[in-house]
């Protein structure tokens, strides 16, 4: 499908409460750095999103580089977004379906459990949509997100370890139960990125998912 640009200075969906994207920005290597960012907003109010610690993104967001959120639905890359380092040579992943050139400006810091939190109010500057999919809600790719998110907390002080791991084996199960193949071998990427199955004491405790991609051909 061909990709048609949508009205300059708007977001190309309606956001409300927040929406998990994927941001690239423009590092000083001139490579593409791929991070997960929750966009905040309600009715009525700018689109925020908060990054914490000192992240190839809060460089690039502080330094006023180019960047572009991206909207997508495939589990794996979030997975790999959120948990690895991923570069690219373009501003835009694979799969994408609609993407947002936004500019950022800073609107508060602070700090939480030891970690620094900067928040950015983003504004979209130019937006294109390419691939207007029709939604479905399948829990298994909520709960893949959801299990990146707990996998992130683990083993930060301000979090309740075993209130997490308890919340990755439920996803676990919501993900064996009402899985396809890209939500199965997304869990099986949380699992290789994070290693949260150590924190089991028992190894049947959770189902377990084959990885069979290469996370980089995703992008």
């Amino acid at each position: 499908m061909t990709a048609q640009s949508a009205d300059s200075g708007h977001w190309p969906i309606p956001l409300v409460g927040i929406t998990e994207s994927v941001v690239t920005t423009l590092g000083p290597n001139n490579k593409w750095n791929v991070a997960a960012l929750g966009l905040h907003t309600e009715p009525g109010d700018p689109v925020t999103a908060t990054t914490w610690g000192r992240t190839r993104t809060w460089r690039n967001f502080t330094e006023e580089r180019p960047a572009t959120i991206q909207f997508i639905s495939d589990p794996r890359i979030f997975v790999a977004a959120a948990l690895s380092t991923i570069e690219i040579d373009a501003s835009t992943v694979a799969n994408a379906h609609a993407w947002v050139d936004i500019e950022v400006r800073s609107v508060a810091d602070g700090q939480r459990g030891g970690t620094q939190w900067e928040e950015w109010e983003i504004t979209p500057v130019d937006a294109t949509v390419s691939d207007p999919t029709v939604p479905i809600i399948n829990r298994a790719n909520n709960a893949v997100i959801e299990a990146t998110v707990a996998a992130s907390r683990l083993d930060v002080d301000v979090y309740d370890t075993d209130v997490l791991v308890d919340r990755l084996v439920h996803h676990a199960e919501v993900t064996d139960r009402c899985g396809g193949p890209h939500a199965r071998e997304a869990f099986a990427g949380v699992d290789e990125l994070t290693g949260w199955r150590s924190y089991l004491d028992d190894d049947t405790a959770a189902p377990t998912f084959d990885l069979t991609y290469d996370r980089n051909e995703l992008f």
